[in-house]
């Protein structure tokens, strides 16, 4: 009999798993998960932060050991203890936090622990040789074996953890947010590897927050809550509201929540008249008191620059800025900070957070360098501020590293309201993190807004920016393309900002 094909007739799943637990310190963290995995097949595992994803992942991985249930190879039962088992099996794992060495190069790190050799030495050539085999396969054009990890940016660092998982000739890769890190043509890199890995038969666990990424990838998805699976269907016989529903346990309409009552648009907070710099041109932009703009462009398009030339981390060196009709030329972060302006960037570990530091010290952090005087009176306000938040931690002396991606973010945005800010830049501000985090940012932001701030939201994320804005400014090589009302639709946002054709509002 053929080993692919069930005594049914109908393909065998390559991985099954039954009764799946795990409990850490007597708290139950995945709870009788089951789950099948077919060759040739993208399976997405989607669910909020501390869903049990993660730990799932790791039980298959050997990273784990599981206290009860079944995991089953091509219909027989294995038992991993250690990653190189099932490395040995043929599953293979890309974990969200790099595994590189970053002064070795690409081709040590792919075959770091399993090199060719000649004698008793490493045969260089025949792995560098092989690693550009590998990369070429995959059609991976812009890294060479022979780089040194730490030269290569995040994304591709993150592409050289996809090729090394598939250097073990798996036919079982787990990828866990591994677009996290990537921008547009990167990811367009991993779509095309996934498909060639899909049509050799590989089968695919990919989790991901990004909801787009599953229905674009995925042919089944299942769904965690609270360490148990609470569907796993086709992906054809979902959709955006039933997938939202099932992860979070309320409507798509609560997803991006309405403008609050009494939110009021007020007058200008930030005005700018032909800003521009080495990366803008001719940037015309009012942000009013209550109203949330949202900044939408392709990658390149200068939607960073515009929040950063505002914040005066990379200025305006032509034109003119107000705050409250106030002349506003900030010579640094700082001289914004003063005049009440904060950036939450888009990278929240490199640059927004100190993540070996506590929570309360990760939120008095502004206040304490720029206003230490109004120190003792934001460290009051600190439990109340989390509060609101509801950021999930065991107490506010907890080490920022130990915290979810959501709540990571959550302590990156007290850190900014200490300042109590009149105008709030958004750089991404959901990036990876899970649903249920987003829902918690949107509230916030919607708060913020009824409280009479001004917010300029940069998001590569289309539905994020027409769900969320009052209004949308596209930028196009560096200049406003054009502004959509309320209502617009995503075909028209693509217009602009192609410059296909002028849309009109």
């Amino acid at each position: 009999m053929d080993d692919d094909v069930s005594t049914s007739g109908a393909p065998a799943p390559i991985l099954h798993v039954s009764g799946l637990s795990k409990s850490f310190f007597g708290v139950p963290v995945l709870q009788d998960a089951a789950l099948e995995l077919f060759p040739g097949e993208v399976h997405g595992l989607v669910g909020e932060n501390g869903a049990g994803k993660s730990t799932l992942m790791k039980l298959l991985a050997g990273v784990y050991v599981r206290d009860s249930g079944r995991i089953e190879l091509d219909g027989q039962p294995v038992d991993f203890t250690h990653p190189v088992q099932a490395h040995r099996a043929g599953l293979s794992t890309v974990f969200q936090e790099f595994n590189l060495l970053p002064e070795r190069t690409v081709a040590q790190n792919i075959y770091l622990g399993r090199e060719p050799r000649k004698g008793l030495l490493v045969d260089r050539r025949a792995m560098n040789q092989r690693t550009a085999e590998l990369l070429e396969d995959l059609g991976i054009t812009t890294i060479r074996p022979t780089a040194s990890v730490s030269s290569l940016s995040v994304a591709q660092q993150q592409i050289v953890e996809i090729a090394k998982a598939v250097s073990y000739d798996a036919r079982i890769i787990s990828m866990d947010e591994p677009t996290a890190a990537l921008a547009g043509p990167e990811v367009e890199l991993l779509y095309g590897i996934i498909d060639r890995l899909r049509k050799r038969g590989t089968a695919i666990l990919y989790v991901s927050h990004r909801l787009k990424e599953i229905f674009d990838l995925c042919d089944t998805i299942t769904v965690l809550k609270d360490g148990r699976i609470v569907t796993s269907s086709p992906a054809a016989e979902l959709d955006d509201a039933s997938l939202v529903r099932a992860m979070v346990g309320r409507p798509i309409s609560a997803y991006f929540p309405e403008a609050l009552p009494g939110t009021a648009v007020g007058e200008p907070l930030l005005e700018i008249s032909g800003g521009g710099n080495d990366q803008l041109d001719d940037v015309g932009l009012s942000l009013r008191a209550g109203e949330i703009v949202g900044v939408a462009g392709l990658q390149g398009s200068g939607r960073t620059e515009l929040v950063e030339a505002i914040f005066g981390a990379e200025g305006f060196t032509r034109g003119a800025m107000t705050v409250e009709g106030r002349t506003y030329r900030p010579r640094s972060p700082r001289d914004a900070i003063r005049h009440r302006v904060a950036l939450i960037t888009e990278d929240r570990k490199a640059q927004g957070l100190s993540l070996n530091q506590s929570i309360l010290d990760n939120a008095l952090s502004v206040v304490r360098s720029v206003h230490p005087r109004r120190t003792a009176a934001a460290r009051r306000d600190a439990p109340g501020v989390f509060s609101s938040l509801e950021v999930v931690a065991r107490d506010l002396d907890q080490e920022v590293q130990f915290l979810s991606g959501g709540n990571q973010q959550k302590v990156v945005l007290a850190k900014w309201l200490a300042i109590d800010p009149l105008v709030v830049l958004l750089d991404e501000p959901t990036r990876g993190i899970d649903v249920g985090a987003k829902v918690a940012v949107y509230s916030l932001m919607r708060q913020l807004a009824r409280e009479g701030r001004a917010i300029l939201m940069v998001s590569s994320e289309l539905p994020e920016v027409l769900g969320m804005s009052d209004r949308v400014i596209v930028l196009r090589d560096g200049r406003i393309a054009g502004e959509l009302p309320p209502g617009a639709s995503e075909e028209q946002v693509l217009r602009l900002a192609t410059g296909a054709r002028e849309v009109r509002s």
